[in-house]
């Protein structure tokens, strides 16, 4: 990394670097002075572990020039077991520091006893305490003219707040506490100054789930209610707005985020219950996600703008467990190309999207593919990644032509993990913002060549650390030695020919962000979960209301926000594929029971189920006989048939089917998409043949034998009454002859050959004639009034 500006490679002036020399010879002639005063007894009190903490809560300001007042205030704590007498807190400067990792070495140690910064500044700016009782802390504030400091050349001092007292078992004056930091001291304008951008990401967790009412608006169901507190007045998101709006800085977003707070300033956002149930979102926080809005509307006006692909796809995983299951890549396509349009509708601005951010900027072949398959030509990385390898005595600039039309944007390491930490506590706050400080001052003093140095911090910075960032941000842009620049100006700016471009090795990719990245098995169930929608939507009448949904839902199944979570990010992903296993499962086939044939021929319905709002189409149903020599389905082993049912309905479809013998027939039915694929699972049910057997067919030839040998008898007898009719001659009348039973000539009782003179053979026939032939049985089926038993 960049150390001092007079190494090989630099262009200061020999009258700046003789400046420079004395400057820091005059001000560590004190310090080497302070430190033959310093008792002998502090390395005794360093061993014994700090009898006295020393916090700094507040130093002002943080970039002091000529004239200024600095006020520094914190807190000191007497944690051994005896009273510390005669203290008082005093203020200490320093040698100035000539390298960045002098600062880190300050910075790694900040209050060991061993390392106590220069001498007091002595005079009345020290605060005095008679005693010191144990675990009591004890409030302190200083301020001291700038002019009081004997600040010398330009650059980085150590700075130091120092507890002096004495105890009963070491009664002399001693240093018993210290915490040492940086003041940045640059009065004047500096002759070159370091263009500077600093990222200000505008990202969240995943709120929303797939689930979506049956209403026109799709009412969104979120998962918890977290994000309205985030939002509310104090949140992380309130206050990363409220914050960001006064700072030059480039805002890279999420659009996941603005669709989730766009959601809930709807006011009809629902969140998930137990079970399968849903709650309706409280009705005030719809004015808070406007309210958020609208700040974020206003913030963003006039400054760039920079959307991440949808929901922040985990690059790393992706190329790392990703690539090896087909479909994957395809995702983090779509989430790009909805990402402008997100930002655009909601924020009412034209966002970049040619930017791609690996998780902590770390990189390596395989995530450069990736990361620029989607389209993006510029990828985000860090200096602890793409590490220098040329033996440079400065930080040279962010842009670097990595090959292919891609360039690698590399962040300052140590700047972008300066707000890392925890910050709840102010001293720890304002030890990261002095280190952010003297870091960049002295990342401008390495060299007279004008750079361009990118600050890309934590994805998530809490409420906490982004007050310590912009305190940082707001000094530097009052500063004397850099200026703002957005993110497209440093990606574009020329690049240090002396700076790395060689990629490392995937070998060399931190073992501590693998070990972190998503399971192959979650892309694994992302390709399950596609391919049961792509299935899906062809059947569907308005597409968009599933597709939409479900597809920023696995968008939201590969984001970066998983990482560290990966329960929460499997059951997430376990939610949506089984809210669309229910939603598929809307249609459906309806459960039949045995059915009974009483026929050879037969009507066979089967029952589609639509619960879904919209129609649904393009289905195929199936019916399969599994033994077709028994029972055919439309005179072959199954028929098909198209299906079209609107929302809310069943349609009954009738196959005809037909029986060549006696017993069981196993019928499968199955719905089909119209390109072949199947549908929701099968329905089996038996069909019961019992129409044709041995018994039926005897009693059938019985009856038809009795029918002729009836009628075979009435013909014969009505022979012999002709016959007898014609030999008497005609004799008799009608009105003589008698039908009562037992006389002879009744007609019932004559001979072959008689006959009737009341009944010739013109008249018309008897009601006792017997009715012609039946026809032969038809062979036809059954017509559709055939009764099917169920």
């Amino acid at each position: 990394m960049a150390e001092a500006a007079d190494f090989q490679g630099t262009s200061a002036s020999p009258a700046r670097r003789w400046l420079r020399r004395t400057g820091a010879l005059l001000a560590g002639a004190p310090l080497l002075a302070g430190l033959c005063q310093l008792p002998a007894a502090t390395p005794a009190a360093a061993a014994s572990g700090d009898p006295v903490s020393v916090s700094l809560d507040s130093l002002s300001p943080n970039t002091p020039t000529d004239g200024d007042t600095l006020t520094v205030s914190g807190t000191v704590t007497n944690n051994g077991k005896q009273a510390v007498t005669g203290a008082h807190v005093g203020l200490r400067v320093g040698p100035i520091l000539n390298t960045r990792s002098g600062i880190n070495d300050v910075a790694r140690h900040p209050d060991e006893l061993q390392g106590v910064t220069g001498p007091e500044v002595g005079g009345k700016y020290e605060q005095k305490f008679s005693k010191l009782a144990p675990g009591i802390a004890q409030h302190f504030s200083i301020s001291v003219p700038v002019d009081k400091l004997d600040l010398g050349a330009n650059g980085v001092y150590e700075f130091g707040v120092a507890l002096s007292g004495q105890t009963s078992a070491q009664p002399w004056e001693q240093v018993l506490g210290v915490q040492r930091t940086f003041l940045p001291w640059q009065p004047s304008d500096a002759d070159t100054r370091t263009r500077t951008t600093v990222m200000w990401p505008l990202l969240s967790t995943v709120h929303m789930t797939a689930k979506t009412g049956a209403g026109e608006l799709q009412t969104p169901v979120f998962l918890d209610d977290d994000l309205a507190k985030e939002l509310a007045p104090g949140g992380r998101l309130d206050q990363m707005v409220g914050l960001g709006k006064d700072l030059d800085v480039t805002w890279v977003i999420d659009p996941d985020l603005l669709a989730s707070v766009d959601a809930m300033a709807s006011g009809n956002y629902r969140l998930q219950g137990d079970g399968d149930t849903t709650v309706p979102g409280p009705k005030e926080h719809q004015a808070l996600a406007k309210q958020w809005l609208a700040n974020l509307q206003k913030a963003v006006v006039g400054k760039e703008v920079v959307a991440l692909p949808f929901a922040d796809p985990d690059l790393a995983s992706l190329a790392h467990r990703g690539t090896s299951v087909t479909g994957s890549l395809s995702h983090l396509k779509d989430a790009t190309d909805v990402a402008a349009t997100t930002v655009k509708t909601v924020l009412h601005v034209t966002p970049s999207t040619d930017y791609a951010w690996p998780v902590n900027g770390a990189v390596d072949p395989s995530i450069m593919r990736v990361a620029t398959s989607a389209g993006a030509d510029r990828v985000i990385a860090r200096s602890d990644s793409l590490q220098e390898t040329a033996g440079l005595p400065y930080t040279p600039s962010a842009a670097r032509p990595v090959g292919g039309g891609t360039t690698a944007v590399v962040a300052d390491a140590k700047l972008s993990t300066a707000f890392q930490g925890d910050l709840t506590k102010a001293d720890s706050a304002t030890l990261a913002v002095q280190e952010f400080l003297a870091q960049s001052l002295e990342i401008n003093e390495q060299t007279d060549q004008q750079r361009s140095i990118v600050v890309a911090p934590q994805r998530m910075p809490t409420a906490d650390q982004a007050k310590a960032m912009a305190t940082a941000v707001r000094a530097l842009q009052g500063g004397t030695w850099s200026q703002a620049q957005d993110l497209t100006a440093a990606a574009k700016a020329k690049p240090d020919p002396s700076a790395t471009t060689r990629i490392p090795s995937t070998s060399a990719y931190p073992s501590s962000l693998r070990r972190r990245e998503l399971p192959a098995s979650a892309f694994q169930q992302i390709a399950r979960t596609q391919d049961k929608l792509d299935d899906f939507q062809v059947i569907l009448s308005d597409q968009s209301r599933v597709v939409t949904p479900f597809g920023r839902a696995i968008n939201r199944g590969m984001s970066t926000s998983w990482r560290g979570r990966s329960q929460a990010g499997d059951s997430f992903r376990s939610g949506v594929k089984a809210w669309l296993d229910d939603l598929t499962g809307q249609v459906r086939l309806i459960d039949k029971s045995e059915t009974k044939l009483s026929g050879r021929s037969a009507t066979i319905p089967v029952t589609v189920q639509n619960n879904l709002v919209q129609p649904v189409g393009q289905l195929v149903l199936r019916l399969t006989s599994t033994q077709p020599t028994r029972l055919k389905i439309g005179g072959r082993a199954y028929s098909e048939q198209p299906v079209d049912i609107a929302g809310g309905h069943a349609q009954s479809v009738k196959f005809t089917t037909s029986a060549n013998a006696n017993g069981r027939a196993t019928v499968i039915a199955q719905l089909y998409t119209e390109d072949g694929q199947e549908y929701g699972a099968p329905v089996s049910f038996d069909v019961k043949v019992t129409e044709v057997t041995p018994t039926v067919m005897l009693v059938i030839g019985g009856g038809v034998l009795l029918l002729v040998l009836a009628g075979f008898r009435m013909y014969t007898q009505r022979k012999r009454a002709a016959a007898r009719q014609a030999g008497d001659g005609g004799a008799g009348t009608a009105g003589e002859h008698s039908d009562e039973p037992g006389n002879p000539d009744a007609p019932g009782d004559r001979l072959p050959g008689e006959t009737d003179s009341a009944a010739g053979a013109d008249d018309p026939e008897q009601p006792s004639d017997p009715a012609p032939d039946t026809a032969p049985e038809s062979a036809d089926p059954s017509g559709t009034g055939e009764r099917v038993d169920r």
